[in-house]
């Protein structure tokens, strides 16, 4: 599914997928610096989430809305 979303933005904005996930994983980067209490409750594997996982938590919790 990720793969899928990484693709329409990157067609979207004439840009590879690679530069998608680089810039999504900058702006994740840097709200972690100071992260908010609903930033915490992501589930991750180290301090920052990585592009899929954060983008898995915000499917899950969308779902759940």
């Amino acid at each position: 599914m990720n793969r899928k979303v990484y693709k329409a933005l990157a067609k979207k904005y004439g840009v590879s997928v690679d530069e998608i996930k680089r810039d999504m994983q900058e702006a994740i980067n840097h709200a972690y610096q100071q992260p908010s209490p609903t930033a915490q409750a992501v589930k991750r594997q180290g301090e920052i989430p990585t592009v899929d996982e954060f983008m898995l938590h915000t499917v899950l919790e969308t779902k759940n809305v």
